[in-house]
C-alpha cells in the first residue's frame, strides 16, 4: 500500500531515518558558508563538484556492462528498454527514451519512458507522485510489460516508492529489472537482476538530487541506449547507421555519412538514399556491392548490422 503524505508519529521518525541514511541527503560540512561566497568562487567549486560524478560512475561499470547485455540480448527477441523515475529521475528517462528513435531509427515502442504523475510531471513538479507504490505497478500493467522487457527504475535515493512498486510489478511479470540509484544498499537495488549504485556523495545544495546524482543518472542511462544500441547493430564503428532523416540537418548528416563510408561524392550519396527510402545502410550496399535497392535492403535485413551485411554480399 502507499504511504500517506500526512505524516505522524513513527513513520515520520522512520522516514527521518531512512533520509539521515543516504548520503545523497548529507549536508557538506565545508559548505556551510556556501551563501557568503562570490558568484566565481561558487561557479568553481560546483564545477569542482560535477567533477567527482565520472569516477562514481567509472566505479559501478562492470555493473553497467553486466546490465547492458542482458538488455540487449532481451531487445534482440524483441523485447523493449523500459525507463521508470519520478521527478528528475524520470524525465532523464523519458529524454534518452525520446533520443532514441531519431538517433538510432528504433520504433518509439520499443525504448519506453514512464514518470510518476503522467505527462504533467513532465514540465510540473508533481512531487506526491513518488510516494505511489501502487500507482508504480498499475503504470507496468498499463504498458503490459512482458519477460522479453527490461525495466530501468531510476532513484537518485533508490528508494522511491513508485520505482519500487514498478520494479515489483515488472519482476513478477517476468522482466529483467535494472536498478539505477545513488545509494549503496538501495531499497530498490535489493530485489534487481542487477543493481547499478553510483555513490556521488552530499550535493552541492544538501538533498538537490538534480545535480550531482542527476548527472551521474544521465551518463549511465546514456550508457545504457548507447551501448545496447551498439550491440544491437545500429552503429558503424563510431559512425550512426540507423538514424532517421527527420528534418534538413538529418538529411544532410545522413548523406555525409553514406559519402564516408561509401567514399563516394554529395549527388551519389543522395541519389542512393533516394532510392534506399532513405536507408543509410541500403544506400551503402547499393554503393559498395553494386546492388539494387531491393536486394540491398533483403540483406540489410538479414544481416543485423551494416558490417555483416557488408560480409554477406
Amino acid at each position: 500500500m502507499s504511504r500517506p503524505i500526512d505524516l505522524t508519529g513513527r513513520l515520520r521518525d522512520d522516514l527521518h531515518r531512512e533520509l539521515d541514511a543516504l548520503t545523497t541527503e548529507t549536508v557538506a560540512a565545508d559548505l556551510g558558508d556556501l551563501d557568503t561566497y562570490d558568484t566565481g568562487r561558487l561557479v568553481s567549486l560546483m564545477n569542482d563538484n560535477d567533477s567527482e560524478v565520472p569516477a562514481a560512475v567509472r566505479r559501478v561499470l562492470p555493473a553497467v556492462a553486466a546490465a547492458i547485455d542482458d538488455i540487449a540480448e532481451r531487445m534482440r527477441a524483441g523485447g523493449r528498454l523500459i525507463y521508470v523515475g519520478a521527478g528528475t529521475a524520470g524525465r532523464l528517462g523519458i529524454v534518452d527514451a525520446s533520443e532514441c528513435p531519431p538517433t538510432f531509427d528504433i520504433d518509439p515502442s520499443r525504448v519506453v519512458g514512464i514518470i510518476a504523475g503522467g505527462d504533467t510531471a513532465i514540465r510540473t513538479a508533481v512531487e506526491d507522485a513518488e510516494d505511489d507504490d501502487e500507482a508504480g505497478a498499475q503504470a507496468m500493467a498499463g504498458i503490459a510489460v512482458t519477460e522479453l522487457d527490461s525495466v530501468v527504475g531510476l532513484s537518485a535515493s533508490g528508494r522511491t516508492p513508485y520505482v519500487s512498486g514498478a520494479l515489483a510489478a515488472a519482476r513478477a511479470a517476468g522482466a529483467l529489472t535494472v536498478a539505477v540509484a545513488c545509494n549503496s544498499g538501495s531499497v530498490i537495488g535489493r530485489g534487481a537482476d542487477h543493481a547499478i549504485e553510483v555513490v556521488v556523495g552530499p550535493e552541492f545544495i544538501a538533498g538537490s538530487t538534480r545535480l550531482k546524482a542527476g548527472t551521474a543518472q544521465k551518463l549511465v542511462v546514456n550508457m545504457i541506449s548507447t551501448v545496447t544500441m551498439v550491440r544491437l547493430g545500429k552503429t558503424y564503428g563510431n559512425i550512426m547507421v540507423d538514424l532517421r532523416a527527420t528534418n534538413e540537418k538529418l538529411r544532410a548528416r545522413a548523406e555525409r555519412i553514406v559519402m564516408l563510408i561509401a567514399g563516394c561524392s554529395a549527388e551519389e550519396a543522395g541519389a542512393a538514399l533516394e532510392g534506399a527510402g532513405g536507408s543509410v545502410q541500403t544506400a551503402v550496399l547499393m554503393l559498395l556491392r553494386g546492388l539494387d535497392a531491393a536486394d540491398a535492403g533483403a540483406v540489410v535485413a538479414a544481416s543485423g548490422s551494416l558490417r555483416a551485411a557488408l560480409a554477406r554480399a
